[in-house]
């Protein structure tokens, strides 16, 4: 019996899911959330969508939004299975691992090369583009008929994991499932507008300011960006920052790395990560226990705003 199999038959077995996925969640991870809580509600079970942070307000024109839950006061979850999707650890659901039980089941499907293998049942594709795409080909394995609301949601998190299909991780079968989900009349114009463009004029200039704060380093291939506390509250709600300055900076000739470190509080920093040519930052946050893959990667450093820069930066400078 293949891991895919495995999965259905644990679904067939059981009536009460609870589903999450990591904190400060992305496109792909909103979208393979919500599409399998589709699935499981079509299957006639109970489904508890929950996560550390509520879906980004950029997000929310995604069908079945509504089902995403941000975790409150609750001191457990009536399940029999958890599935934890596009996360490749379990640390990084948050606040959502005090209510996953060791005794119980726990599925684990997602494409991080840094992935940890910690659930009872682990589908792990690292050659996949995104989660949406290895969810794509759960549902044809079970033989589950597409609909349009599927369609968008799996079209939204192979668009963003592969950059437009720009990303290395784009292959023929990314295409392919493309393909068919176009068959739903899918007008990828609009969809890359929701999901790319767009700084609202509100926005321009504060977006401006903070790429002018940034920092060129290592030769000008090392860009460093430092948001303090609550800087990402200044703008739209449903601007997202971090996205906007990965694809503006990107772009931009000679970069080879990318690094946004978010102030989560005055001793705990977010630090995401991107990168161009051989640098694999998914080892780079391994460092730091964190993970990803080798152009996205992410991780924690538990100490000021100033003294996260200061030794991501050293870290990276060694790997140049």
């Amino acid at each position: 019996m293949n891991f895919a199999q495995k999965v259905l038959n644990t679904i067939d077995h059981h009536q009460r899911f609870l589903v999450t996925t990591h904190h400060n969640p992305d496109a792909d991870a909103v979208s393979s959330v919500l599409a399998m809580a589709f699935y499981l509600k079509s299957k006639g079970k109970h489904v508890c969508v929950l996560n550390e942070d509520a879906c980004p307000e950029w997000l929310e024109f995604l069908p079945g939004t509504s089902m995403f839950k941000k975790t409150g006061d609750s001191n457990s979850v009536d399940y029999e299975v958890a599935i934890v999707l596009d996360c490749g650890d379990l640390k990084r659901v948050g606040v959502v691992k005090q209510f996953i039980q060791k005794d119980k089941p726990l599925i684990n499907i997602d494409h991080h090369v840094t992935n940890e293998k910690f659930g009872s049942i682990n589908v792990v594709c690292p050659t996949a583009s995104s989660t949406c795409e290895m969810i794509f080909d759960l549902f044809q394995e079970a033989g589950y008929p597409l609909n349009k609301n599927l369609a968008v949601l799996l079209y939204a998190g192979i668009m963003t994991d592969t950059g437009s299909f720009r990303y290395e991780n784009t292959c023929a079968h990314s295409h392919a499932v493309i393909e068919k989900l176009m068959a739903f009349k899918i007008s990828a114009a609009r969809m890359y507008d929701r999901l790319f463009v767009g700084i609202p004029v509100a926005d321009m200039k504060m977006f401006t300011d903070v790429i002018h704060s940034a920092q060129l380093l290592d030769g000008n291939r090392v860009y460093c960006v430092a948001l303090p506390k609550k800087a990402e509250d200044c703008f739209s709600k449903s601007f997202d920052l971090k996205e906007k300055l990965f694809a503006f900076l990107r772009s931009v000739e000679g970069i080879e790395v990318v690094v946004i470190l978010t102030e989560l509080n005055p001793q705990e920093v977010r630090v995401n990560l991107r990168s161009r040519g051989d640098f694999n930052v998914a080892a780079l946050a391994q460092q730091f226990e964190g993970g990803g893959h080798k152009k996205a990667a992410g991780c924690k450093i538990y100490g000021s705003l100033v003294y996260a820069q200061k030794i991501i930066c050293q870290a990276i400078h060694k790997k140049l």
